[in-house]
């Protein structure tokens, strides 16, 4: 058993970091190894964007729950690259709205193949071993979970608890 097993949930979120960042790495090499030059952080954005016209900075960062400092921050890098623009909205001047340019729908379609490619790729790993089956629903969980539930609240009244036990308060 390695020291992330051993330690469980005290290094769960360095656990879940490391399978991400060599997920993405993955993905992204993916992507290189077809020649289309994409990185995976633009993914939520690009899939929005493909299935809305157009959307706004705030409906982007609220639908990939990002801040919106954020989301402004990865439009202007794609805008940088000429894959996105942005307009005013005619309803409201304070909305930006997010589109794609040509060159932005062009990159689309060269990566909507790897979407799929990927979906059944992760469906093979998935059906080869069981219990990866169960991350999905087990990540929707524990998302509810936190949500509904602030852990540093818990872990204070624990450690408050543990004073009361022990004399110190």
């Amino acid at each position: 058993m390695n020291l992330y097993q051993r330690l469980g949930f005290l290094v769960l979120g360095s656990r879940l970091r490391r399978i991400s960042d060599s997920f993405l790495s993955e993905i992204t090499r993916a992507y290189q190894n077809e020649g289309i030059e994409f990185d995976a952080s633009w993914f939520p954005v690009f899939y929005l964007l493909a299935e809305n016209d157009s959307l706004s900075i705030k409906e982007l960062s609220e639908q990939t729950e990002v801040s919106h400092p954020a989301a402004s921050q990865l439009i202007t890098g794609l805008k940088n690259k000429g894959l996105v623009t942005t307009t005013t909205s005619a309803e409201d001047g304070r909305k930006q709205l997010v589109t794609f340019t040509k060159k932005g729908r062009e990159l689309l379609t060269q990566v909507q193949p790897v979407w799929d490619a990927i979906l059944l790729s992760m469906e093979e790993i998935v059906n080869n071993q069981t219990q990866c089956g169960q991350l999905l629903p087990a990540i929707t969980a524990l998302e509810a979970a936190f949500q509904c539930e602030k852990l540093a609240e818990r872990i204070h009244t624990h450690l408050a608890d543990n004073l009361k036990i022990s004399g110190h308060e």
